[in-house]
């Protein structure tokens, strides 16, 4: 080979070695979004960006994104004049776990590989993001929640206290995991479980995507965080009896999506046991000779039965239902995986409402 091949051939070999360089760097590289759904926040705002880090150990770029959810006020305009990387304005109010949602899908589609979320009215601390973020970055755990002291948080009345331990331990059960603040919202995702959660409620999230997890089998920590002193009062709980009929109704309809034969299962039996139990009542009376007294035995027991097959047809729908569902994730989930060009300060189009099975 002559000496002028030769130096070509070393040249090429250059030229490809630094560009493999540069794409493992590329790729070595982790982005971390800080994301805030908001709504009418530009008094807290912020506050709350101030609060924000600008680097983060083990990511290599951290970057702010607000979500505004449809605000009236100059949410969106504060959060550019603040220097937010990212803002996604929703044409209108959706209500926050579509918020949650919007913002997730456009962090993955930015390129983010650890999402966190955290709240407008500067209730998390900063401070704290290092914290949760960690056990993404190390790959121990796909969903990382804050979970606040409630016990000691002195703006919690008592009763606010034994409902969130209450809620807690019912999603714990619920969900098979160890979560000790199911209703906190300051979390930290891996890119790969949000592109996998999906959110039916428009009321929040907190609670659902802590069973979904749980039941698809995404590794959920929590890590001990402190809380700010509040700076309003909480637009979610607008009051304790409305925050608890609204979480027991989310909480039914997320058992009902991901655990159905069990549920329906559960509420057969509830009925196909007093059926025969007042079945056996009456063929014992029958048998001494003294069944004519005791056809009421017989009615209850028919509809009971009636209604427990009711519920096991119910279960196995529900259980084909649930098996499509999981197909259509999967393929919703692989959709996901091809993300868009970003677009900066793009209006989204509502997120489409999902069907229940």
């Amino acid at each position: 080979m002559s000496s002028a091949g030769g130096e070509r051939t070393a040249v090429g070999q250059a030229r490809r070695a630094g560009r493999s360089g540069r794409r493992t760097a590329m790729l070595a590289a982790m982005k971390a979004i800080v994301q805030i759904p908001c709504f009418n926040e530009e008094a807290t705002l912020p506050a709350t960006l101030a609060d924000l880090p600008r680097s983060l150990p083990g990511v290599d770029r951290v970057e702010w994104m607000v979500v505004d959810d449809g605000s009236s006020d100059r949410t969106a305009e504060v959060a550019r004049e603040l220097g937010v990387d990212h803002v996604i304005r929703l044409p209108y109010n959706q209500g926050l776990a579509r918020a949650f949602m919007a913002g997730l899908v456009a962090a993955v589609e930015r390129g983010a590989d650890v999402i966190v979320n955290t709240d407008a009215d500067n209730q998390y601390r900063g401070s704290d993001i290092e914290r949760l973020v960690r056990p993404v970055i190390e790959g121990a755990a796909d969903i990382v929640v804050g979970a606040r002291p409630i016990s000691t948080i002195s703006h919690f009345s008592p009763l606010k206290r034994l409902l969130q331990r209450l809620g807690s331990r019912v999603v714990r059960g619920l969900s098979g995991t160890s979560v000790r603040d199911a209703p906190s919202g300051f979390r930290a995702f891996s890119a790969d479980a949000a592109l996998r959660l999906n959110v039916f409620s428009a009321y929040t999230y907190t609670l659902e995507t802590i069973i979904q997890a749980g039941h698809t089998g995404l590794r959920v920590v929590d890590v001990p965080i402190d809380v700010n002193p509040p700076t309003r009062e909480s637009r979610l709980i607008r009051s304790l009896p409305s925050y608890l009929r609204k979480s027991v109704v989310a909480l039914f309809g997320a058992y009902t999506i991901y655990r159905p034969t069990r549920l329906f299962g559960g509420l057969a039996v509830a009925f196909l046991l007093p059926a025969a139990v007042l079945a056996g009542r009456y063929l014992y009376y029958v048998a001494i000779g003294e069944g004519g007294g005791h056809i009421q035995s017989v009615i209850a027991s028919g509809v009971l039965a009636i209604a427990g097959l009711f519920m096991i047809a119910i279960g196995v729908v529900a259980h084909l239902l649930a098996i499509n569902r999981r197909l259509l994730e999967e393929i919703r989930y692989l959709g996901r995986r091809r993300v868009l060009p970003p677009r900066e300060d793009s209006t989204q189009r509502p997120l489409a409402r999902s069907a229940r099975g």
